[in-house]
């Protein structure tokens, strides 16, 4: 209860209301909301539904966060319809950190992405380069992206809005079904009521999934890949698969028309 008293008082002070403003738009008395932040009872279960809608975060956020680390509304980024910490930290030289989420820990993060021991517990990383917003490190698996390779790191900055997807650009998502991909997306919502997924190596079909079974959205921002290969080579080899492909074709074809 210790914890929601507190979250409730500094939520306030981080609007700037007096407990007056407040506790007319709740439609309480001054006394009642002052005994909750005081720490002389707590709301009831009608009455965290009422917070929660009144400062747009969560119930469970409300109860099982400490909210006391927010000193900026801007860090409670929009996840689904609520709102949850997602508290920027920053070196000496007030540069942003950036969380990485490491390869063991990718497994969890369905589970964990939205609790406050796991993202605390992560670590970080900064960038030579001046950073402003929420960022985040993900492990890449598999070859559906070229060049990036299985092991290499995508650093996304955090999306609120599922409209702000830019078509064609590439994403790590969070997602039900399939937890964290990184693909280049096409928003399509209003056309099918869906996002959908591309992957740059044309082995894997494109797939779509609906905008309530994604649960993050991490623009690109840079990669760190663990392979100096350069992407001509990548080319070079696929064009070389292709000419083989035609090599064998014609040979094939004359085979066909001298038996004939």
């Amino acid at each position: 209860m210790k914890k929601i008293c507190k979250n409730i008082a500094h939520l306030r002070h981080l609007k700037g209301f007096s407990q007056e403003n407040m506790a007319e738009q709740l439609g309480i008395t001054r006394s009642r909301l002052s005994s909750w932040e005081e720490h002389r009872a707590a709301p009831p279960i009608d009455m965290l539904i009422k917070l929660s809608d009144y400062f747009n975060i969560s119930v469970d956020s409300l109860v099982k966060i400490d909210l006391t680390k927010v000193q900026d509304l801007r860090d409670l980024l929009k996840i689904g319809g609520n709102r949850i910490l997602f508290p920027v930290m920053v070196d000496q030289d007030q540069n942003d950190l950036i969380e990485l989420v490491p390869l063991k820990a990718s497994a969890g993060y369905l589970d964990g992405y939205a609790d406050e021991e796991f993202i605390e517990n992560l670590p970080r990383i900064s960038l030579p380069y001046a950073t402003s917003g929420k960022f985040r490190a993900f492990p890449i698996k598999g070859d559906s992206m070229p060049p990036l390779e299985s092991g290499a790191y995508v650093i996304g900055k955090y999306v609120e809005n599922i409209d702000d997807i830019k078509d064609g650009d590439t994403y790590v998502v969070l997602t039900q079904n399939d937890g964290l991909v990184y693909k280049r997306l096409y928003n399509t919502t209003k056309a099918d009521g869906t996002i959908q997924f591309h992957s740059d190596n044309k082995a894997y079909l494109p797939y779509n999934i609906k905008p309530e079974d994604i649960f993050e959205v991490w623009h690109f921002v840079c990669s760190l890949n663990p392979t100096d290969r350069p992407v001509s080579d990548l080319l070079y080899n696929a064009i070389q698969d292709i000419q083989n492909s035609l090599v064998g074709f014609k040979l094939d074809a004359r085979k066909m028309i001298a038996q004939s």
